[in-house]
């Protein structure tokens, strides 16, 4: 590699912290290497930076003036910060490539860091990807935090990847939802307290990169089909979670560089994908390529507009923030090749559930994947965005789609400014990251392929539990018995033959209802995955428009309900003249939010609820979301199918899954003539059209200039204005977690495992909604008993997702999911557990409360894709108030490994082949977990031995997969690391 290091440019610029470089007030001076920073990247934080330029977009992006002024003013010592900055620009051995990227017309953009510049062929055979992490190591070099080597591990990707090499990233921005934007608040605060309760400035605990907040996750479909759905679900979600909002309207004044997106915007996602991504940061004449790290898995849904974004815990989250450089492993690149174009009839949503099954197949955990091929012409970026959106359930770290024209051309549509999108245009061709397919391609090296003809793809749904079990629409009825008829799994629900046609009838509302098994007693057009895409939602009104004029109707025991990702949704749907249509068929809009697809589906009528649990019926819900684990959706639908818009009300009109489209009827007209599914099925050039005429740039623009508004009620929220937050000991919402109680600033150092009892033992795919569930709170758990003792109505419960920033209800809920199989039970399904000294069988919280007061570690035990789902830190979180030491599985899901660690709770795999069935292991021996006293004794992916009280020993790979990890295992989690070291700046 030649490089050329010349004398550094004098902008100040090239080191605001927005730019997403590191800094100290301990830069001033090379740091000494202590103990604990010489093996290890450390953390830097000013000690209080404001950005100016939060919202620097570029020239004429939006309106900036009413977002800035949400942010905060400068902080007086950053201008002698900045200067002082300045002067170290030659740090970075990299500025010989620092140069200016002219305007078209004259004068210039900026200046960037110039990848062909490196005049290095490696790269131009680079996935687009990757540039992007060379791009930030370039940028970020200092030769302490990110060396020259880290950089050449980059360039060297092609073979350094396959090696699981370690390298540092420093996402341009953080992005986060209520659900896990309370925690990441309570802990920001908590963690001031804590600096000054060790003499530190608590003031240097303050996001130094953007930092963006969509209250999304806390509106539920209390109220459906019904014109004031929207109010009326308004009205309740304040009701239930004032203290929440104001909570984090608290912190958007505390902490600077955090805006906070009142609730009924829109989905967190869909606000990112159209209004807060930035695809190119141009920060005070620096340029440099947008990236995110989200407290959501499906952050991934930004990949489609080419920007860089994944989802990791809350914890990790927190540490970027903070200044702190995100260690990750090299990834992998997964080259999926697209051809083709999609037949007649087939949707967005049919092609990412084949994608997702193919992907899992091929198996892509820890990998990027990056779309290429002529098929690109034929996705739309709504398209792309969908398919980004479900990473998480095909396993990727990231889907990503490089910036070409449609880029362009959405960043158009979306209300970027024409100066926004040259800007953004001539920086990407400039740095080689821009695909032009009028041009010819040079070949990229990817670590695997894939292919797929567009054209081979057909309609189709997932589940009836997962969502990569695809079922194509013309198999449903077949795969829907072989359910009926399998044993209780995946795939099964284990219904006697001669109980599998019993219909249940019973009064509705004056009127007589049936329902039997596979009938549809939920149909929600919701989730960021499709409400995102024009297509598949005016395709959604053209069924329901259909279905009107030949005079079906859902029955009305179905509840209906349709929640846009955002209010451009119900612009083109009212300007469509479809709105009315799905109005007509149930689907009215009940709120701006996630609803169902996060579990926030509201009761069933009661008429319905008795006739599931009375009959034991095995009742389906349809949604157009992205998860469908059991028990996440509501905890009377066993059978939960992923689908499109347009099928989601085609299901509805059948009003069951059980049903063959091709060959029986949805329904009948009045008088009584067969409907059939193509009947109401528009087509491609029915969709088009409709689109082309109703999706208009003025409805992004209005949408969006009014978004930090707010709303009248979220605008009387009155909050203090202290920097730190005043605990209500009384609060069932918001309380100070323990995690700093006993700090000092000593690190613990690690600890083993001794003589542990079994908490939980489980078989394979537990995933986050079983270990810290996001549905309602059940009225005979430990949190309900926790509520009730501190005079909390049932009817106020709430959700476990809203009640997530306070540790004692969490704790509670920790493995509390009513669906959850403990092998310690012997088939028994739910929440319980054994207290193997007595053989008691308690809820999982009580008997850890019991293991804790004896002063008794626990462990869990586990099989495949343990953690799997969404990216919750209160999944590692609440078993760490639990008092469990260690997890030992088959395999982990990424962030929730990652996790685990973050809270300092060990990672152990089994060998291949070996898991607690083939080693005999029961659960209810002791287990030991000898571990070195030193964390430089220990090194990523060492084995270590564990033995149990029977005279088992068996050898296990420790999951710290970084040196970085080891240091936060030392420090007993990762917060306290960030705290300890920003003390010692």
């Amino acid at each position: 590699m030649h490089i050329a290091i010349t004398t550094p440019p004098t902008s100040s610029a090239i080191f605001i912290a927005s730019s997403g470089v590191r800094f100290s007030s301990s830069l001033l001076s090379k740091p000494s290497l202590s103990k604990t920073s010489l093996p290890f990247r450390s953390l830097s934080a000013s000690p209080a930076f404001r950005s100016v330029s939060r919202w620097s977009h570029g020239v004429g992006w939006r309106s900036t003036a009413t977002l800035r002024g949400q942010i905060g003013t400068v902080a007086p010592v950053v201008q002698q910060f900045q200067r002082k900055i300045a002067s170290m620009a030659s740090e970075n051995p990299f500025n010989g490539i620092f140069t200016t990227l002219p305007r078209p017309g004259g004068g210039e953009f900026g200046k960037f860091y110039s990848l062909p510049a490196l005049n290095d062929p490696r790269i131009d055979k680079f996935p687009y990807s990757i540039r992007i992490l060379l791009e930030s190591a370039i940028r970020n070099c200092d030769n302490f935090q990110v060396t020259q080597n880290d950089v050449e591990k980059i360039i060297d990707w092609e073979n350094t990847s396959p090696k699981q090499v370690e390298i540092p990233f420093k996402p341009a921005r953080v992005l986060l939802q209520d659900f896990t934007g309370v925690p990441a608040v309570v802990d920001l605060a908590c963690m001031r307290d804590a600096m000054n309760k060790l003499g530190g400035d608590s003031k240097k605990i303050n996001p130094l990169v953007p930092v963006d907040l969509v209250i999304d996750h806390s509106v539920q479909v209390d109220v459906a089909r019904s014109a004031n759905a929207v109010q009326a679900n308004m009205d309740l979600e304040f009701q239930r979670n004032n203290e929440r909002f104001a909570f984090l309207k608290w912190g958007s004044h505390a902490f600077d560089n955090m805006l906070v997106v009142p609730p009924g915007s829109g989905i967190v996602h869909q606000v990112n994908l159209e209004y807060l991504g930035r695809v190119v940061f141009n920060t005070d004449g620096i340029l440099y390529p947008d990236s995110v790290v989200g407290t959501d898995s499906h952050t991934t849904m930004i990949d489609g507009l080419g920007v860089a974004g994944w989802g990791v815990g809350g914890i990790e989250a927190e540490a970027t923030m903070l200044g702190q450089p995100m260690s990750m492993v090299l990834p992998g690149v997964v080259g999926f090749k697209l051809s083709g174009k999609l037949q007649n009839g087939v949707t967005a949503t049919d092609l990412v559930l084949t994608v997702t099954q193919m992907l899992r197949k091929h198996g892509v955990v820890g990998k990027f994947v990056e779309f290429f091929g002529e098929g690109m012409s034929e996705l739309s970026l709504a398209d792309r965005a969908t398919i980004a959106n479900m990473s998480p359930e095909y396993g990727a770290t990231m889907g990503f789609f490089p910036v070409d024209h449609v880029t362009l051309q959405y960043l158009k549509l979306t209300g970027r400014s024409d100066d926004t999108v040259a800007m953004i245009e001539t920086y990407l061709r400039a740095n080689k990251m821009f695909v032009d397919y009028s041009e010819p391609q040079q070949e990229k090296v990817y670590s695997s392929y894939l292919q797929l003809d567009l054209g081979d793809v057909e309609p189709c749904i997932s589940g009836p539990k997962r969502p990569h079990d695809r079922v194509p629409i013309k198999d449903m009825k077949a795969d829907w018995h072989s359910c009926l008829d399998n044993k209780v799994g995946f795939k099964g629900f284990a219904v006697p033959k001669e109980a599998q046609e019993k219909v249940v009838s019973f009064p509705f509302h004056g009127q007589t209802a049936e329902l039997k098994h596979g009938s549809v007693v939920i149909a929600a057009i919701t989730s960021c995955t499709n409400t995102s895409n024009p297509s598949v939602m005016l395709g959604a009104g053209l069924v329901a428009k259909k279905a009107c004029e030949l005079g079906l109707e859902v029955k009305p025991w179905v509840k209906t309900s349709l929640a846009p990702g955002s209010g451009v949704v119900t612009k083109y749907l009212l300007k469509s003249g479809l709105q009315k249509y799905l109005d007509q068929q149930g689907f009215n809009i009940v709120g701006y939010g996630c609803t169902t697809c996060i579990g926030n589906s509201g009761d069933l009528d009661e008429s319905v609820a008795a006739a599931i649990t009375d009959n034991d019926i095995v009742a389906a819900a349809v949604l157009s979301g992205n998860r469908n684990f059991e028990g996440r959706v509501h905890p009377l639908t066993r059978a939960n199918y992923l689908a499109s818009p347009p099928l989601v009300v085609a299901y509805a009109l059948a009003g069951t899954v059980d049903i063959d489209f091709e060959k029986q009827p949805i329904g009948t007209t009045k008088d009584g003539k067969s409907v059939y599914f193509k009947d109401v099925w528009p087509s491609n050039e029915e969709i088009a059209e409709v689109v082309q005429s109703s999706v208009l740039p003025d409805m992004f623009k209005s949408t969006y200039e009014a978004i930090t508004q707010g709303n009248p009620m979220w605008n009387k929220l009155s909050v203090p204005s202290s920097s730190l937050y005043s605990w209500d000991p009384n609060s069932t919402y918001i309380h100070e977690p323990p995690y700093f109680k006993d700090m000092t600033m000593d690190p613990p150092g690690p600890h083993g495992v001794k003589d542990a009892y079994c908490l939980l033992n489980f078989g394979d795919s537990i995933t986050t909604d079983h270990i810290s569930p996001a549905g309602s709170i059940h009225k005979d758990s430990p949190a309900a008993k926790y509520l009730l003792d501190r005079g909390v109505d049932r009817k106020d419960f709430n959700s476990y997702g809203s009640r997530r920033g306070n540790d004692e209800v969490m704790a509670r809920g920790t493995f509390a999911n009513i669906r959850i199989v403990n092998k310690l039970l012997n088939g028994e399904v739910g929440p319980k557990t054994i207290h193997i000294p007595t053989g008691d069988k308690l809820s999982v919280f009580d008997v850890a409360m019991r293991y804790k007061e004896a002063g008794q570690d626990t462990i869990v035990l586990a099989g495949a894709e343990y953690g799997s789902g969404s990216s919750r830190d209160w999944a590692a979180k609440g078993p760490m108030l639990q008092g469990v030491k260690a997890v030992i599985a088959k395999s982990f899901e990424r962030i929730h490994r990652s996790n685990l660690v973050g809270m300092g709770i060990v990672p152990l795999c089994f060998k291949a082949g070996e898991d607690a069935d083939t080693l005999g292991l029961t659960g209810h021996e002791r287990y030991t977990i000898d571990l070195p006293s030193k964390a430089s004794d220990i090194k990523p992916g060492q084995d270590v031995t564990v033995t149990t009280d029977n005279g088992k020993s068996f050898t296990c790979t420790i999951r710290f997969d970084t040196q970085v990890e080891l240091t936060y295992f030392d420090h007993g989690g990762i917060l306290p690391y960030v705290i300890r070291n920003l003390i010692k700046k």
